[in-house]
């Protein structure tokens, strides 16, 4: 079974599930943030090992559902749980995941992450939108043929980060008064979180928060024409900015923290968009 067969396999199987509902927004909900996922609405949750294709999460905090249904009215796809490099997935495997939720009829994307912090102002809980990115993954999803029903061979990132879904963010956030920091996101590989002098480098280049996901969904979106928005949870000073050691189980603990606010954003955030 290959990448190019596995999103029509996969709608397939969704669609004997949900009929002829057709969602408009994608949701991919990052470590520690699932629970946005419980606020959908004649909701159909579907085990991604039951999707022809879909990987499969390792990691505590990815439950791996795909869950589709009403967001505030707003028709959704969501990614409950995502996979990381790290986990030994090809980077491939993440078109399978991102093309089913276009075939299925998504016209945009959005997605959560958890993130470190590379500016000590910006503090565990903080909600941060990412404007533009960099790729410091050795590799990219779109390497080998490519499949022209799904875009070109050569695709242009510069409006990686859609302006008028921003514009939506940042007015929403504003409406709750809840505190939106925006900047760069560094994607590295992992599993090993940072050295000092690696976020020392980072900082140097731009970044303003790092993690080890995203950016190889957002490449795969861009490329079949899904627009993309995104929102880090802040869940750590980067190494060397703090003295609290760097934990996956404080990137949960601090996601949940954050996690109130962010699920009271995107879901104001559908009921203006629906």
């Amino acid at each position: 079974m290959n990448e190019v067969s596995c999103p029509k396999q996969a709608t397939a199987v969704i669609h004997d599930k949900i009929g002829d509902f057709k969602p408009k927004v994608g949701l991919i909900l990052g470590s520690g943030l699932g629970g946005l996922a419980d606020h959908i609405e004649d909701a159909t949750s579907i085990p991604f090992a039951d999707l022809p294709g879909f990987p499969l999460s390792s990691v505590s905090g990815h439950v791996g559902h795909l869950v589709t249904g009403y967001l505030k009215g707003m028709p959704v796809a969501c990614l409950r749980g995502r996979v990381h490099s790290y986990e030994g997935v090809k980077p491939e495997k993440i078109k399978i995941l991102v093309r089913t939720l276009k075939l299925l009829g998504c016209e945009s994307l959005i997605l959560t992450n958890a993130a470190g912090s590379l500016d000590p102002s910006i503090g565990p809980g903080s909600l941060m939108m990412i404007t533009d990115h960099i790729n410091f993954q050795p590799s990219n999803p779109l390497i080998g043929q490519n499949d022209d029903e799904y875009g070109p061979r050569f695709i242009g990132m510069e409006d990686a980060y859609d302006v008028d879904l921003r514009t939506q963010i940042l007015a929403t956030a504003k409406s709750l008064n809840i505190p939106l920091e925006r900047g760069v996101y560094m994607a590295v590989l992992g599993p090993s979180f940072e050295t000092p002098a690696e976020i020392k480098a980072f900082s140097l280049l731009g970044a303003n928060a790092v993690g080890m996901s995203t950016v190889p969904e957002v490449i795969v979106a861009r490329h079949c024409g899904l627009k993309v928005a995104v929102i880090s949870a802040i869940t750590n000073l980067a190494a060397g900015l703090s003295e609290e050691k760097i934990t996956h189980e404080g990137t949960l603990y601090h996601a949940q923290q954050a996690s109130h606010s962010m699920t009271r954003l995107i879901t104001t955030l559908m009921e203006r968009l629906s």
